[in-house]
């Protein structure tokens, strides 16, 4: 079996995923490298440094540049951006449906406007599949459609129909794609995703349509896109013993250290954000004592670290002074100093849940952990 649980704690797991480039400690945290790099200046070599395990890449960025052929010719996305390490690559669905603005939804795929210069494109199942086997990722996303949340249920229950007709696609495609010589990774790996929106029996019905595939991983989609956290945490717990227990479970696009603390608790194994990223280049800290902005002016004369309990590269070097004179002074390098921090708290944070599940002390770490980074320093 390629995935192992080895420690349980009420719902929160603690497991081994198996994977030709690299096994994966779980529950883990995917660093987000949209374009194949972290925004920010982070090398791959920085990225070992601070405990990445799996970087996670976007499909649909990648086809509209440098293109997959580009990248299946320099070797795959492992050569092409000097990673050895596990790659998630999403499988574009959801920039279809949140950055096209014309999009026309068949059965066939869907056909929309690049949103850099305006040329068509069209995705399907197997054009999605074609992209990511090119690309030569460790884990492939299924193509589906992602329907708001919050739409409305009639909506969602004929939008979840039609993914799981694109599933039985996917995977018919993938099991071609990995039979072929030249393919560069024949084991790609494939993960289903499961939508319907807030709405209890469309979850229910919809994991239930996809479990029997079989497939190497499942998903949750459609969260954290306008619901509020405690609906989110009632779906994860809705759908949590419809879910293969011998499966990962990847919730998509979360979230917060506290987020993260609750949906572990839920029984979710993958997680990814762009969140430490984003908030780092912008000053926003995640620290053992709460979030910290570097922007205020009380930092002015803070010969303080970052975090004092923090062991990062940046804390034993920089003082939240120096680097808040970065920001003001628009150098580049206070943003890279600042994703390497939040990168190394995300994956700091989930090497530390992890313990907390192998020792038995996951409830009080829990508990304790959810006070202080829901907070600001």
């Amino acid at each position: 079996m390629r995935f192992t649980v080895t420690h349980t704690c009420g719902a929160a797991r603690r497991g081994v995923f198996r994977t030709v480039h690299g096994d994966i400690q779980t529950p883990v945290f995917m660093n987000v490298g949209t374009s194949a790099a972290i925004k920010g200046g982070v090398s791959t070599g920085d990225l070992k440094r601070i405990g990445c395990q799996v970087e996670l890449s976007n499909t649909y960025h990648l086809h509209v540049r440098p293109g997959e052929d580009v990248v299946y010719k320099l070797g795959g996305i492992h050569k092409f951006f000097n990673w050895d390490r596990p790659v998630l690559t999403d499988s574009g669905g959801f920039q279809v449906f949140s950055l096209a603005a014309l999009r026309n939804i068949k059965e066939e795929g869907v056909a929309f406007q690049s949103h850099m210069d305006g040329a068509p494109i069209f995705m399907s199942p197997e054009t999605s599949m074609q992209i990511q086997s090119k690309l030569a990722s460790t884990i492939a996303m299924a193509f589906d459609e992602c329907p708001s949340s919050v739409a409305e249920h009639a909506y969602i229950d004929k939008s979840i129909e039609r993914t799981t007709r694109w599933l039985y696609r996917c995977k018919e495609e993938m099991d071609r794609l990995n039979s072929l010589p030249e393919t560069i990774n024949r084991e790609q790996l494939l993960f289903g995703i499961g939508q319907g929106g807030v709405y209890d029996d469309l979850r229910i019905r919809h994991l239930k349509e996809i479990t029997p595939l079989d497939l190497d991983g499942y998903a949750l989609g459609g969260l954290a896109v306008g619901e509020t956290a405690e609906e989110m945490y009632r779906v994860i717990e809705v759908c949590e013993p419809y879910l293969p227990q011998t499966k990962p479970r990847y919730l998509m696009g979360v979230g917060t250290p506290v987020n993260i603390l609750e949906c572990v608790d839920r029984g979710i194994d993958f997680f990814d954000c762009v969140m430490p990223s984003r908030n780092a280049r912008h000053g926003n800290l995640f620290t053992s004592e709460g979030l910290l902005n570097l922007n205020n002016n009380k930092y002015l004369l803070d010969e303080k670290p970052i975090d004092e309990r923090c062991e990062c590269p940046v804390c034993k070097s920089y003082t939240r002074a120096y680097i808040r004179h970065l920001f003001k002074a628009r150098e580049l390098l206070a943003m890279r100093l600042c994703v390497l921090h939040n990168l190394w708290f995300y994956n700091k944070l989930m090497e530390n849940i992890r313990r907390a599940i192998e020792d038995g002390s996951w409830k009080q770490f829990k508990e304790e952990q959810v006070y202080m980074l829901g907070k600001r320093a």
